[in-house]
C-alpha cells in the first residue's frame, strides 16, 4: 500500500506498542510487508491472536508502565513505535502518559534502540500549551519527552486521520448521515488539515529508516485545508446525499459536544471529547518537512474526497482491519472467568438455557457469530436498546459500537457493549461484557452435538456481583432474563434453521440471507 520504494531498504527490528489499537493494528502489516521483522508489545496477547498477520510477527506480553516487561521487548530491536494513549482514561491521564512515556525511552536507551517513532498530535501555533485541550498537551508532552531522550526519535504530528473504522471518521460519517439539519457547536468552522490513514502508515515506515541525525517533530497532513462544515458537506457528496444544511451556534462546550456526539454517533462521549477539543484551535500543517525522508509517491498524500471515498468503500465492502473500538476500554475488567481455575471465588449468578436444533453444526455457528451489530441480538430489541442508552447515560460504551464485519469476528473485536474474549470456530463465542455494571458479565454461546449426536444450542449469561449493589442489580434484572435470555435461545436456533434451509436457493445467499437473519434479530 504505500511501501514501494522502500522493499531495498535495511532489514530492520521492530517493536510495536498499540499494536491491539487502530494504527498500531494496520501498522504491522505494513512493517512486515516491508521487509522488517516485528515484535508487538501487549497486555493481553490473546487479543492479537485472530489478526491476519498474527503468525507473521512475535508478541511478548508486557505494559509500558513496567519497566521490566518493556525493558525485555526491547531486547534486540532498532525501531521503537510508541502508539500508545489514554485516551478517554478519565482523570490522572496525564501523568500516566507521562511515566509511560518517560519508561519506553528510558528502557529504550539502556537496551541500544536506534529510534523511536511517536505518532502524536498536531498542535495550533501561536496557543500557549496551558490553553490546549489536556490530550492535545499531553500529547504534545509525550513528544517533548521523546525528543528531549538520548535516542533519537520522529515525532510526528496529525490533526484528523481518516480511514474506515477511525474515529474521526466515524464521527463525520454518523453526524452526516443522520443529521441532513444541524445545530452544530462553533468549532465546526474551525479550519484543520485531515490526512488519509494509509498515508500516516506510509509516514510511519519510512521514518524507520530515517539517518540517524534526525531527531525532530514533522507536521503530516493531507492536500488540503478544510473547517469541519466543508468536511461534513464533502462527506455527503461523496456518500450521495443531500446537501447538508449547518446551523453553528456559540452556546455548546466541549463536554456539551461531546455529549451531543455521544448522542448521535458510536462514538461516546469519553473519546468524541478530546476530538472535539482538538477543534477549538486551527490546525494546520506549517511545514512538509517529511517529504525529504519519505518521499511523496505519485497522488499522495491523498485529496479529502479521495480518502472519504476509500473508507467508504472498505466499510461498504465489510473490508474494515480495524476500527476505533479495537483497543480495549479504559478501566475494563480483564479478571478471569469465575470458571477458572485461578479465579478466587465469590458469588456467581448464571442463566444457562438449551435447546436442540436440526440443523448442522456449521449452520449454528454461522449464526451465533453473526450476532450483534446490524444483525441484533435476537431478541426483545427494546429492551437491549434501553440498556445501551442506559451504559450512554452513566459514560459508557453504549450498544451502538457494532461490529468490526458483519460475519466474521474474532479474539479483541468489540460487539456493541461487549469484547470477543474467547472464539473456538464452530463451538464457542465467548463475551465479556464492556458496558458500566456493578460486576463483572459473561454471555457464552455455543454449536454442540449432545450425546444422541444431535446439534445442540447451549448459551450461558454468568454476573460475578461487586457488593450488595451487584447483588441487587442480578436480582432486578433477573425477571427479565426468561424474556432476553429465553427468547434468544429459541430465535438463534430458528435462525440457524431458517438460514440452512435457504442456503439451497438463490435467496439464501449474500444480503437476501443477512437480511433474513436481520429480521429475526427484531423480533
Amino acid at each position: 500500500m504505500g511501501t514501494e520504494g522502500q522493499r531495498d531498504v535495511e532489514r530492520l527490528r521492530c517493536l510495536v506498542t498499540g499494536a491491539s489499537g487502530y494504527v498500531g493494528g494496520r501498522l504491522v502489516p505494513e512493517l512486515l510487508e516491508a521487509g522488517h521483522a516485528v515484535r508487538c508489545l501487549a497486555r493481553s496477547p490473546a487479543k492479537l491472536r485472530d489478526h491476519p498477520w498474527a503468525g507473521d510477527a512475535e508478541v511478548a506480553e508486557g505494559d509500558v508502565l513496567d519497566a521490566a516487561s518493556v525493558a525485555e521487548a526491547m531486547r534486540g530491536i532498532d525501531v521503537a513505535y510508541y502508539l500508545v494513549h489514554a485516551l478517554g482514561s478519565g482523570s490522572g491521564f496525564e501523568e500516566t502518559d507521562r511515566r509511560a512515556a518517560r519508561v519506553f525511552a528510558e528502557q529504550a536507551h539502556a537496551a541500544g534502540v536506534r529510534r523511536i517513532v511517536y505518532l502524536g498530535g498536531l498542535t495550533p501555533r501561536g496557543v500557549r500549551e496551558a490553553e490546549l485541550s489536556p490530550h492535545l498537551r499531553s500529547r504534545a508532552e509525550v513528544g517533548r519527552i521523546f525528543l528531549d531522550g538520548p535516542v533519537p526519535a520522529t515525532v510526528l504530528r496529525a490533526a484528523v486521520v481518516i480511514g474506515s473504522g477511525s474515529a474521526s471518521f466515524e464521527m463525520l460519517r454518523y453526524l452526516t448521515e443522520r443529521l441532513p439539519v444541524m445545530v452544530t457547536p462553533s468549532w465546526v468552522r474551525t479550519r484543520t488539515q485531515p490526512i488519509g490513514v494509509r498515508d500516516v502508515l506510509r509516514y510511519l515506515v519510512g521514518s524507520a529508516a530515517m539517518p540517524a541525525d534526525v531527531d525532530r517533530a514533522f507536521d503530516i497532513g493531507g492536500p488540503d485545508v478544510l473547517t469541519y462544515r466543508e468536511m461534513m458537506r464533502a462527506y455527503a457528496r461523496v456518500a450521495g446525499l443531500r446537501r447538508r444544511l449547518i446551523v453553528p451556534v456559540p452556546v455548546l462546550t466541549p463536554g456539551l459536544s461531546s455529549h451531543w456526539v455521544g448522542l448521535v454517533t458510536p462514538v461516546p462521549a469519553s473519546i468524541a471529547r478530546p476530538l472535539t477539543e482538538s477543534l477549538r484551535h486551527e490546525v494546520v500543517c506549517h511545514e512538509h518537512d517529511i517529504a525529504r525522508y519519505v518521499p511523496d509517491l505519485p497522488g499522495c498524500p491523498l485529496p479529502f474526497g479521495e480518502a472519504l471515498a476509500l473508507a467508504l468503500r472498505r466499510v461498504r465492502e465489510a473490508q474494515v482491519a480495524t476500527r476505533w473500538s479495537s483497543a480495549s476500554v479504559p478501566g475494563a475488567p480483564s479478571d478471569p472467568l469465575p470458571t477458572d481455575p485461578d479465579w478466587a471465588g465469590g458469588s456467581l449468578y448464571e442463566d444457562e438455557r438449551q435447546l436442540p436444533v436440526d440443523v448442522s453444526r456449521q449452520a449454528l455457528w454461522r449464526v451465533i457469530e453473526g450476532v450483534g451489530g446490524d444483525n441484533g441480538w435476537y431478541s426483545l430489541p427494546i429492551a437491549w436498546a434501553v440498556r445501551g442508552w442506559l451504559d450512554r447515560f452513566v459514560g459508557g460504551v453504549g450498544l451502538r459500537r457494532g461490529r468490526r464485519d458483519a460475519e466474521r469476528l474474532r479474539v479483541g473485536d468489540s460487539l456493541d457493549f461487549w469484547r470477543v474474549e474467547e472464539i473456538e470456530p464452530g463451538r464457542l463465542l465467548r463475551l465479556r461484557a464492556e458496558m458500566r455494571l456493578p460486576g463483572l458479565a459473561w454471555l457464552e454461546m455455543y454449536a454442540e452435538t449432545d450425546d444422541e449426536g444431535r446439534t445442540c444450542y447451549r448459551q450461558r449469561a454468568l454476573f460475578h456481583p461487586r457488593g450488595l449493589l451487584g447483588h441487587a442489580y442480578w436480582w432486578s434484572v433477573a425477571p427479565f432474563h426468561a424474556v432476553v435470555f429465553g427468547g434468544m435461545a429459541r430465535n438463534i436456533t430458528q435462525a440457524a434453521a431458517e438460514d440452512m434451509s435457504a442456503r439451497g436457493t438463490a435467496s439464501g445467499s449474500g444480503h437476501a440471507r443477512s437480511r433474513r437473519i436481520r429480521r429475526r434479530a427484531r423480533r
